[in-house]
């Protein structure tokens, strides 16, 4: 029985990938990454992502690579009395069973001293370091430069939210 419903897990989980920028490694699935387009001479932007963790273990993110910027680094927002700090972090927590979102305002990928802008409609690659999962190689796709979400201009239909029963 466990066997037929890990292979009905894969199986679903194969279908939701069609037709989504999403990528899977080990139990861990990243979906949805984007970019804002760079607002003029900007040297700095961001990407984010949905983490999918659909193992029985937590994970973390601990490290993100590319070659658009100078440095690639995990962040989050802090508040430090009345202002908002961006703060690099040695890692992103990932919960076993659960999603983590990377979003503005919240964690996620900075590129710090770009080598070019981030044009609206084109894709870089990124790849996502995982402690347990390994890494995953997704596609960024860079919206415009005050897009709020992966699905600003993606037209993508997430299946994201189906639940399965036990």
């Amino acid at each position: 029985m466990k066997l037929l419903k890990n292979f009905l897990i894969t199986t679903l989980t194969a279908a939701t990938l069609l037709g989504t920028n999403a990528a899977l490694a080990g139990d861990v699935m990243v979906k949805n990454p984007w970019s804002r387009a760079s607002a003029g001479m900007a040297r700095a932007g961001g990407a984010f992502l949905e983490i999918h963790n659909m193992g029985a273990a937590d994970d973390k993110l601990v490290e993100a690579k590319s070659d658009i910027a100078a440095r690639t680094e995990l962040h989050t927002h802090l508040m430090d009395g009345d202002v908002m700090k961006m703060r690099q972090v040695d890692h992103v927590p990932v919960v076993a069973n659960s999603t983590q979102m990377l979003k503005p305002g919240s964690y996620h990928v900075m590129f710090m001293g770009l080598k070019a802008p981030l044009m609206k409609g084109t894709q870089f690659p990124l790849t996502l370091v995982f402690e347990n999962a390994g890494e995953v190689r997704v596609m960024v796709e860079v919206l415009s430069a005050g897009a709020k979400g992966a699905m600003d201009g993606m037209g993508n239909m997430d299946h994201g939210n189906m639940k399965m029963g036990n």
